[in-house]
């Protein structure tokens, strides 16, 4: 980039609106839908591991061995088998990494009912299926919302890494920013990747207060 170049191309940015609007939702379908998969996953998985403790370790270890694992070496890996620049070879990867941060919170969330609730619940009829779905699920909601802001926000971090491998949405901006060495580009993925975190962040919030209020009234309406 020239020395005079300014840091920020405004022109840049409003000719490539549609441009840059088609990545971010690329970027959201790409970096959410592994979240939603993680979630729908974590849920049996969790409930086996809220009632198996001996189930649940080794789960654990599993799924905490992949999260450890770099993003790009995960990807590279599954190239061969999902093709280079296909949806799946992000997204497996992204999925095993949503499992991994909601799964603990699931299985958390489950054995976070006091004792006294579920013997209640008993004492009135429910039964296993029913007390999961009207009291235990529940209850366990704040700490699912918690490890859903988590997850995605990180999911959103991490999809830009595809772009290595010719499936990143805004990830490309980066790399075609640091090829022509043209900030303006980097620049705009940098905030739209804050702007879309940011987003879905606040939304899980407003979820969390509309299906735990009692959760936000007991914190004093923190967060």
């Amino acid at each position: 980039m020239p020395d005079d170049e300014p840091l920020v191309r405004w022109d840049w940015i409003h000719d490539h609106l549609g441009y840059l609007g088609g990545l971010a939702r690329d970027h959201a379908v790409l970096s959410l839908v592994p979240v939603l998969i993680g979630l729908l996953l974590a849920l049996p998985l969790g409930l086996v591991g809220a009632r198996f403790p001996r189930l649940y370790q080794p789960l654990a270890v599993v799924f905490n061995t992949l999260y450890a694992m770099p993003a790009v070496a995960l990807f590279t890996l599954l190239v061969p088998y999902t093709g280079l620049g296909s949806l799946g070879t992000v997204m497996i990867p992204l999925t095993f990494y949503a499992l991994a941060l909601l799964l603990p919170t699931v299985v958390e969330g489950i054995r976070a009912t006091p004792e006294p609730v579920r013997q209640a619940a008993v004492a009135l009829g429910y039964g296993p299926w029913r007390r999961l779905a009207a009291v235990e699920l529940p209850a366990a909601v704040p700490y699912l919302v918690a490890g859903l802001r988590v997850a995605a926000v990180s999911s959103i971090s991490m999809a830009a890494v595809g772009a290595l491998i010719g499936r990143g949405a805004l990830g490309y901006l980066f790399i075609n920013g640091f090829q022509l060495t043209y900030t303006t580009p980097i620049l705009a993925g940098i905030v739209l990747i804050a702007a879309l975190a940011l987003l879905v962040d606040l939304t899980l919030v407003a979820a969390r207060r509309v299906l735990a209020p009692w959760a936000v009234r007991e914190q004093g309406g923190v967060r």
